[in-house]
């Protein structure tokens, strides 16, 4: 295998607050390689997106960030901000969720694209640049393309302006894509566009994606590896067979149950009882303990640790030799 393009160690987030700090992101550590997909998954509040912009260094001064962020061998957490500031946009781009807010409602998209290419491309006209963002939204699939590019946000759907986002994110043509929740508030079909623009990016450019999501059925034919995400820690990590038909941590599993099934074969919908624990005060033992079915003594009295299970696939739970029994089909 490639050396990986980012590789994060050790990655803990917190927000100081008048009652303390509270723990979004907690000792964290993966890879994504060259032209890999990696999906993150998680309910909302469970550190996806954090993790994301502390990637970026986009979190306020105050914020409280530990751990080490590798990206071709430069650990990003240690650069001055200028240096980084020439790598975010160029060499690591993100798609943001909402892209009503993300985009300038004062300035045409066209515009906004072409401010995102000269920022990095000093020696290159405005007219080549626009050009540029023109062939760029034609790329993503946005209809006359030109007349659009003198358009204004507000004139553009929902989808049209998360394609206009994908646009600009690919303007300098980046190693690493952050793509965070990308169809979130899109009708369906506009969902399986979106990700086949992403899916044609990635071939075209060869870009590494890390894929920010609550939904597990989303993913499920888009990324070469999965993580999921609980309480700010990362719960399970696998390949795409090893998270949907392997599952060794009860959260994941959860998750795949309240899925809703097109071709029938579930009765019905199982959802995920409580809800996720403080961040300023979460419990003892294992945060996941509380709407655990299979909850044991154990659970209450220890943290688990990320136990590694086979080669890519890794899991944070006491009782995953018993799931392993449970997945064959024998009884526990």
């Amino acid at each position: 295998m490639t050396a990986p393009l980012l590789k994060v160690d050790h990655l803990t987030v917190g927000f100081p607050s008048k009652a303390g700090v509270v723990g979004a992101v907690t000792d964290v550590s993966f890879e994504i390689h060259p032209g890999e997909v990696l999906a993150v998954v998680g309910e909302s509040g469970s550190g996806k997106s954090v993790t994301a912009l502390a990637v970026m260094r986009l979190h306020s001064k105050s914020t409280h960030i530990s751990g080490s962020v590798m990206f071709n061998d430069t650990d990003l957490l240690a650069l001055p901000e200028d240096q980084m500031r020439a790598i975010r946009g160029r060499d690591i781009a993100m798609i943001f969720q909402d892209p009503m807010t993300a985009l300038n409602p004062v300035f045409t998209v066209g515009m906004q694209i072409v401010e995102a290419i000269l920022l990095h491309h000093h020696d290159m006209t405005k007219q080549k640049a626009w050009e540029r963002a023109v062939e760029l939204l034609d790329m993503v699939g946005v209809p006359e393309p030109r007349r659009r590019a003198a358009q204004y946000p507000h004139e553009f759907s929902g989808g049209m302006r998360q394609r206009a986002m994908i646009a600009m994110a690919i303007s300098n043509d980046p190693k690493l894509l952050i793509a965070d929740e990308p169809t979130t508030a899109l009708d369906v079909t506009v969902q399986a566009q979106v990700m086949e623009v992403l899916h044609e990016v990635k071939r075209a450019t060869g870009s590494a994606i890390m894929l920010i999501t609550h939904d597990l059925g989303l993913v499920a034919g888009s990324a070469d590896r999965v993580q999921v995400m609980y309480a700010s820690r990362l719960f399970e990590t696998g390949s795409i067979d090893e998270i949907f038909y392997e599952s060794r941590n009860p959260y994941t599993r959860a998750l795949l149950d309240s899925i809703p099934d097109l071709e029938g074969t579930k009765d019905e919908l199982h959802p995920i009882p409580g809800n996720p624990p403080s961040l300023l005060r979460p419990p003892a033992g294992c945060p996941f303990r509380p709407r655990c079915s299979m909850a044991i003594e154990l659970c209450r009295e220890q943290t688990p640790a990320l136990i590694q299970i086979a080669n890519s696939h890794a899991s944070r739970c006491h009782r995953a030799d018993e799931l392993a029994v449970l997945a064959a089909g024998a009884p526990a």
